[in-house]
C-alpha cells in the first residue's frame, strides 16, 4: 500500500512517527510550499527595498533549500527508504492530488491542541480530510487533551 505522510513545519516530527510505525513498504513524504508564500516574499523585497533590484529568485530558492532541509530531516526520521514529493501550489489541493493513487494519508492536527474538537484542524487540513481520495490517519502532533475539554452539548 502507498502511503503519503503530509510533512508541515509544526508538526510533521509526530506524523512521521506515525507512519514509521506503519508496515508499509511505499512510503513518500509530502511537503507543499504555498505559492501565495513565494510571491508575498518577492512582493515584501520589491515593496521594502525598491522595484529597482534584481529579480528576487534567491527569496524563492530560500524556500526550496528549507522545503528540501525539512523532507531530509522526515527522511532521516522515518528511518527507511522513502520517496520524497517537493510540491507548489495550493496547499490543499497539492495534498488531494499527491493522494490519487495512494491507499493512506497520515497527517497530524494543526490547529488548537488545548482541547477537543473541529478546531484543532486547520483549514488546510479540514479540505484535505473532506476530499481526500483514501484513507486518512489522523493523529494528534502531541499528548491528546483531556476529555473534559470536549464542548458540552448543543441544547434541545
Amino acid at each position: 500500500m502507498k502511503v503519503i505522510v503530509w510533512v508541515t513545519e509544526g508538526t510533521w516530527h509526530s506524523a512521521v512517527d506515525a507512519a514509521r510505525d506503519l508496515p508499509a513498504t511505499d512510503v513518500t513524504l509530502l511537503h507543499v510550499l504555498d505559492t501565495n508564500a513565494v510571491h508575498a516574499v518577492s512582493g515584501a523585497r520589491a515593496g521594502l527595498l525598491g522595484r529597482g533590484l534584481r529579480p528576487a529568485g534567491d527569496a524563492e530558492q530560500v524556500l526550496l533549500d528549507g522545503q528540501s532541509a525539512l523532507l531530509d530531516a522526515a527522511q532521516k526520521r522515518l528511518g527507511r527508504p522513502s520517496q520524497q514529493l517537493a510540491r507548489q501550489g495550493r496547499i490543499e489541493r497539492e495534498v488531494i492530488a499527491a493522494c490519487a493513487d495512494a491507499g493512506l494519508l497520515v497527517l497530524a492536527r494543526d490547529g488548537d491542541h488545548t482541547r477537543l474538537g473541529p478546531k484543532s484542524l486547520g483549514h488546510h487540513a479540514r479540505f484535505v480530510i473532506d476530499h481526500a481520495p483514501c484513507r486518512v490517519l489522523l493523529i494528534w502532533p502531541d499528548e491528546p487533551p483531556d476529555l473534559s475539554t470536549a464542548p458540552p452539548p448543543p441544547p434541545h
